[in-house]
């Protein structure tokens, strides 16, 4: 728009330097004498100015005639569309001064410019795989879903933007919910070009939503074969896809595929919590604790987690609180000062009655970094040590009021989960989710906090098993 005012405002200058030089010729008095090879030639200044316009006009159809005359001979020589080129020159010219005003003009903000400029364009041009380009963006940012998908559709019909047009229709399936269609259109624009990261990733959560983990697998190969992840990457995203799979195995009945899944998950990754507890409990049921024990060690030393305690509770169910107390010192003193393991020893210590000695394993923690599970476990050592009944509710009250938990939360879309998954349920991101706290409190998973916090000691391997 602004090229066009532009050219406008230049015609009138251009035309009114015309009309005051003009002015000036007829206002002139005299003649003007041109003397050139022993020749006197007198003008009267408007003529001269006359004929300095005839003389550029002359030169101007000189030189479109020696263009026409080249364009011929081309032609006479073999270059069947010499001619065709010449006279389609200009209009090519205005084709292309049409798309550059409506490349200005959708990016001044003015998509319905920019259409209009895009339809003058392809009459010029007839290219549409260009024009359409132009359309398809304009559309998207006026919000003209019909004319964007027609446009879509336009770009299919050309081999160079058929992925533009499937990657268009994909994303307004999205839109629509339409996971169906938008998976189908994933795949094709997978196999147009199987580099595409965007394209990657959106197959790659289409496929986590339809729970199509071989799928998933099969597209985090490509991901490595082309460099789109690292191999290490690709390794703790293999490892979280067959922990997935061995729970689904555990839940369908399927106890040897499941142990097996979950022993290669955690080969993957040890660090993997849903991977060591699987594993962990795959070697109790066949009867090697030590193993188990091993695994377990390996994952809380890298971090601390109630899935991992309760797992190693279960290792030896039968076991008094004085012997529990001892054998889980292997986990206790590897991060003695974690908040995990303050209030894992807290929680043993109330098990087997020894109050102060609760209160001790908790210290400051009630104070310098209350959460609903510290503090409720102040009140229990403060009934269990004979306090009044409103020292308990007091310290009740703080708990559910106080900052939440740890949870497993999404770190791409902030969403939070009841239990792990493989993928997010709200972004279908893989590998996404993270054991911390909130930025929200989240009052609707009290009780899941309460199951998957709750005491070591009275976990039974059967209790954990809606940790995993």
């Amino acid at each position: 728009m602004l090229l066009t005012i532009l050219k406008i405002l230049l015609f009138f200058v251009a035309l009114a330097g015309v009309v005051f030089a003009a002015d000036i010729a007829l206002r002139m008095s005299g003649v003007i004498r041109v003397s050139a090879f022993n020749h006197e030639i007198s003008f009267e200044p408007i003529l001269l100015l006359i004929a300095l316009v005839g003389l550029f006009l002359l030169f101007w159809l000189m030189l479109k005639i020696l263009g026409l005359s080249l364009a011929v001979w081309k032609f006479i020589n073999g270059d069947e569309t010499a001619v065709s080129r010449y006279f389609d020159r200009s209009r090519e010219r205005r084709g292309f001064d049409a798309l550059s005003d409506g490349m200005l003009a959708l990016a001044s903000g003015d998509p319905r410019a920019a259409i209009t400029y895009a339809a003058k364009a392809e009459r010029h041009l007839k290219k549409p795989e260009i024009t359409d380009l132009l359309v398809t963006q304009a559309a998207e940012q006026a919000r003209d879903e019909k004319t964007a998908k027609e446009a879509y559709k336009r770009l299919l019909r050309h081999e160079r933007t058929r992925f533009i047009g499937i990657q268009g229709i994909l994303k307004q399936k999205l839109a629509e919910g339409d996971t169906e269609t938008a998976r189908k259109l994933a795949q094709k624009a997978f196999a147009l070009r199987p580099r595409h990261e965007q394209t990657q990733d959106k197959l790659l959560a289409l496929q986590a939503r339809d729970e199509n983990w071989k799928g998933v697998r099969a597209t985090l190969r490509a991901k490595l074969k082309h460099g789109a992840i690292t191999r290490d990457v690709y390794k703790r995203r293999e490892a979280v896809i067959i922990a997935q799979e061995a729970r689904i195995a555990r839940t369908a009945g399927k106890i040897e595929e499941a142990q097996t899944l979950a022993m290669e998950a955690n080969r993957l990754s040890p660090t993997l919590v849903p991977g060591a507890t699987l594993a962990a409990r795959a070697l109790i049921e066949r009867n090697t604790p030590r193993k188990a024990l091993s695994i377990l060690k390996a994952a809380w030393q890298h971090a601390p987690h109630p899935e991992l305690a309760a797992e190693f509770a279960a290792i030896r169910p039968d076991e008094s609180p004085g012997d529990r107390i001892v054998r889980f010192a292997a986990l206790t003193r590897l991060h003695p000062d974690h908040p995990e393991t303050r209030m894992l020893l807290a929680e043993l210590h109330i098990s087997a009655e020894d109050f102060p000695a609760a209160r001790r394993a908790l210290g400051d923690l009630s104070s310098s970094d209350p959460t609903g599970r510290s503090l409720s476990l102040m009140a229990t050592i403060a009934h269990g040590e004979g306090a009044e009944q409103e020292v308990v509710r007091d310290w009740l009250t703080r708990a559910v009021s106080a900052p939440p938990d740890p949870l497993w939360i999404c770190n791409a879309c902030g969403h939070t989960h009841l239990r792990w998954n493989a993928a997010c349920e709200q972004c279908d991101t893989i590998d996404s989710l993270e054991w911390k706290r909130p930025l929200k409190d989240f009052r609707s998973s009290m009780g899941v906090l309460s199951e998957a916090n709750a005491d070591p000691l009275t976990l039974s391997k059967e209790g954990t098993d809606s940790n995993t």
